[in-house]
C-alpha cells in the first residue's frame, strides 16, 4: 500500500462516529471490475518494455523486433481464444457474488496451494515498539519467563480483543462509511480461523458461532506447551473479561507450565511440524488426528480459537544494545531456532511477548493483506500497560500451583515414535530456512517524506520505490521485476493489485544516475518522469484497472486439455516479468512498529 493511501486510510480510521450529528446512511462497496481485454493487453506491453530493452542491450534481439513479436502475439490472443478467455471471465464475475477473483481463486492461486513453509516464506510479522509504561527494572537480569510479560501479553491481547468487539458492535468505524465495510469485513477473517494442511491445497478452518465455548478462547503457548483460555464471561452475549482477570487466568498457566519443567516433563514440539514444507505437515496432522481424540480436540481448539499468545523464554540477545539490539527483535518475532517450536505458524494472528516485554505479532497470510492485522496492532499499541486496570501497579512474583487457581486448559497431545522423529527433523528444516534468510532495519535520517513532498513535489512512496530500484542495480548490476501491493480495498471483498515499479521510465532514471556524464538537471528530469509513471500506476491498481490479477484470470480461462494454447500467454518473458526477486511493500508506516516484513508468492 502506497505510504498516502495508508495516510489518508488511517485518517478516515480516527474519525469517530457520532450517531447524534450524523444520519445513518448503509453504503455497499461497489463490484471489482472485470478490465477491458484489449486496455490490459496494451499496458501489459507498455509493461514488459524495460524488460526488452535490458535484453537489447545484453545482446538480445533488438527492440523493435521484440517488441513486435510480443504485440503480434498479443493481437492473436485478443483476437483468438484471449476473447474467449474474456467471455468467460466475465460469464464468471455475473455468477459471482461479490467479487470474480476472491469468490473464486484468488486464496487458493496466491495462497493455499504454495506448499513451500509458511515460516520465511509467506507469514507476515510486525516488531511492536516497547511500552514505556513498563518499568526499566522488568527488563534487567531476566532468566525465565517474568510476571511482567504476562502483564503485557494480557494488555495487549485485551486491547486487540477490545478494538475486534467495537468493530462488531459498529461502535467504531461503522457500516456508514465505505472504511467501516472494509475495516470490519476484513478485521473479521483474523480471529478463530487457522489454515489446515491438505494434500494439493490447504483449506481454512470453519469460523465457529461466537456462541460456542471454543470461539471464546485464546490458545497459549509457553516453553513449547499450548494452553487452552477462555477469555469471555458466559453472558449473552458473552463479555470480554477485564485485563486483571485475563492476566490472572494466563498466570494460572505459567505456573502450571513451570510446574511440568520442574517435574522433569518435556514438551513435544509440534509448533515445528506447522513451519515445515505444507505437504509434509499434510501427511503428519493426518498422522496425529488418526492416533488419539486428544489430538483432534487440541488441533480444534487452535483452529477455532479467537489467536494465540506466544510467550517466549530467554534469549542471549536480551542484553544487546543500538542496531544489534533492533535486529535480535526482529529475528525474534519472525521466529529464531530457539522459538520455532513455541509458535502455530498456521494461525492468523499470533502475539508473541518475550522476558523483556519486547512484542510483536506475526500470522498466516491467506485470511486478510497484511495492513488488517497492522492496523488493530496499532490501535492495541496506542495505549500501554495502565496500573489502574490492576489490583497492583508491579505484578507479583509467581506462586505456587497450590496456590493459584487453576484457569487453564492444557492442549496437549498423543504421539508416537514417528512424530517425535517427524518433530526433530522439522526443527532441522526449519533451522536451515532461518539461518538462510536475515531481516534487518535501515534507519536513515537525512530527511524524509515532508521534504520529499516539498522539495520534490512527489509520492513519497513513489519516491522511495525508485531509490530501491537504483539500490538493487548498483547492488546487483542489473534490473528486475519489481512487486508493489496497491489495496483494491474500494470495492467489495477486495484484496490486492500489482504496481509493476520496474518501468521504461525508471530504468532510464537509474541508468542515468549510474552514468557520471548525465547532468544533474536531466537526472532531475529522469526522476520526475519516474514519479509520474509510478504515480499513474498506482492510481490504475488501486481503481481495479491494473493487469496481473486480470491476466492470472485469462490464464486460468485458458482450456489447455482441450487443446486450447496461446503463444502470448507461453511467452518465456511473460513468467519473467511476474518473477518478483524484488517485494517492495511494506505492512504499514506506523510509528508504533521498529519494523515490519512478509514474504511474496513469486507465481501471482
Amino acid at each position: 500500500m502506497t505510504v498516502s493511501g495508508l495516510r489518508t486510510l488511517r485518517r478516515s480510521l480516527y474519525m469517530r462516529y457520532n450517531s447524534t450529528t450524523a444520519t445513518p446512511r448503509l453504503l455497499s462497496l461497489p463490484r471489482l471490475p472485470v478490465p477491458e481485454l484489449r486496455t490490459t493487453l496494451d499496458r501489459y506491453l507498455r509493461s514488459i518494455e524495460p524488460f526488452l530493452l535490458e535484453d537489447e542491450t545484453r545482446g538480445g534481439l533488438p527492440f523493435s523486433t521484440a517488441y513486435a513479436l510480443r504485440g503480434k502475439w498479443a493481437d492473436e490472443f485478443a483476437a483468438g481464444v484471449g476473447s474467449v478467455c474474456q467471455k468467460r471471465l466475465l460469464a464468471l464475475d455475473r455468477a459471482s457474488p461479490n467479487n470474480w477473483l476472491n469468490d473464486n481463486f484468488w486464496m487458493n492461486k496466491a495462497y493455499l496451494e504454495w506448499r513451500s513453509p509458511l515460516l520465511i516464506n509467506s507469514n507476515w510479522w510486525l516488531a511492536f515498539h516497547d511500552d514505556n509504561q513498563i518499568p526499566a527494572h522488568a527488563k534487567e537480569k531476566i532468566s525465565d519467563i517474568t510476571p511482567w510479560q504476562v502483564r503485557r501479553g494480557a494488555w495487549l491481547v485485551h486491547r486487540t480483543l477490545s478494538f475486534k468487539d467495537l468493530l462488531s458492535r459498529q461502535e467504531l468505524y461503522p457500516d456508514t462509511t465505505r472504511t467501516g465495510i472494509w475495516l470490519r469485513e476484513n478485521t473479521a477473517k483474523m480471529f478463530n480461523t487457522a489454515r489446515i494442511p491438505k494434500s494439493i491445497c490447504d483449506i481454512l478452518s470453519r469460523p465457529p458461532l461466537s456462541s460456542e465455548p471454543d470461539a471464546q478462547k485464546i490458545y497459549l503457548m509457553i516453553y513449547g506447551w499450548c494452553y487452552a483460555i477462555t477469555v469471555y464471561n458466559p453472558t449473552s452475549p458473552p463479555q470480554l473479561v477485564e485485563v486483571q482477570e485475563l492476566e490472572k487466568r494466563i498466570r494460572s498457566a505459567v505456573v502450571d507450565a513451570q510446574q511440568r519443567l520442574v517435574s522433569g516433563e518435556e514438551a513435544i514440539r509440534i509448533g515445528a511440524l506447522t513451519a515445515d514444507e505444507r505437504d509434509r505437515w499434510t501427511e503428519n496432522l493426518r498422522h496425529l488426528l488418526a492416533l488419539s481424540p486428544k489430538n483432534k480436540r487440541t488441533h480444534q481448539v487452535i483452529c477455532q480459537s479467537l489467536l494465540g499468545l506466544s510467550l517466549d523464554g530467554p534469549s542471549p540477545t536480551f542484553s544487546l544494545a543500538g542496531q544489534d539490539a533492533i535486529t535480535s527483535h526482529l529475528h525474534a518475532i519472525r521466529s529464531t531456532n530457539s522459538n520455532m517450536a513455541n509458535r502455530i505458524f498456521d494461525k492468523a494472528y499470533t502475539i508473541i511477548v518475550d522476558p523483556s516485554t519486547r512484542a510483536g505479532a506475526s500470522g498466516e497470510h491467506s485470511p486478510c493483506d497484511a495492513l488488517v492485522p497492522s492496523i488493530v496492532a496499532e490501535w492495541a499499541l496506542a495505549e500501554g500497560v495502565d496500573p489502574s486496570f490492576f489490583n497492583a501497579p508491579e505484578p507479583a512474583p509467581f506462586s505456587s500451583p497450590t496456590s493459584e487457581q487453576t484457569y487453564c486448559e492444557r492442549l496437549d497431545w498423543d504421539i508416537d515414535d514417528k512424530i517425535k522423529s517427524e518433530c526433530s527433523d522439522a526443527m532441522s528444516r526449519a533451522k536451515a530456512i532461518i539461518d538462510n534468510s536475515d531481516n534487518n532495519v535501515f534507519w536513515f535520517e537525512d530527511y524524509g517524506t515532508d521534504w520529499i513532498k516539498g522539495a520534490v513535489h512527489q509520492s513519497p512512496d513513489a519516491y522511495i520505490q525508485m531509490m530501491l530500484q537504483l539500490a538493487y542495480f548498483k547492488t546487483r548490476g542489473e534490473f528486475t521485476a519489481t512487486y508493489e501491493t496497491a489495496l483494491t480495498r474500494m470495492f467489495k471483498r477486495g484484496r490486492t493489485e500489482t504496481i509493476r515499479t520496474f518501468t521504461k521510465e525508471s530504468r532510464a532514471w537509474v541508468l542515468g544516475m549510474v552514468d557520471a556524464n548525465t547532468s544533474q538537471q536531466t537526472r532531475r528530469n529522469l526522476l520526475h518522469n519516474a514519479l509520474h509513471a509510478h504515480s499513474s500506476l498506482t492510481r490504475e491498481a488501486a481503481t481495479g484497472r491494473g493487469i496481473d490479477r486480470h491476466l492470472l484470470g485469462l490464464k486460468l480461462m485458458l482450456r489447455p486439455l482441450s487443446g486450447e494454447t496461446s503463444a502470448f500467454l507461453d511467452d518465456e518473458l511473460f513468467k519473467r516479468s511476474q518473477e518478483w526477486k524484488l517485494s517492495t511493500s511494506g505492512l504499514s508506516a506506523g510509528h508504533l512498529f521498529k519494523g515490519t516484513g512478509y514474504a511474496v508468492n513469486t507465481r501471482v
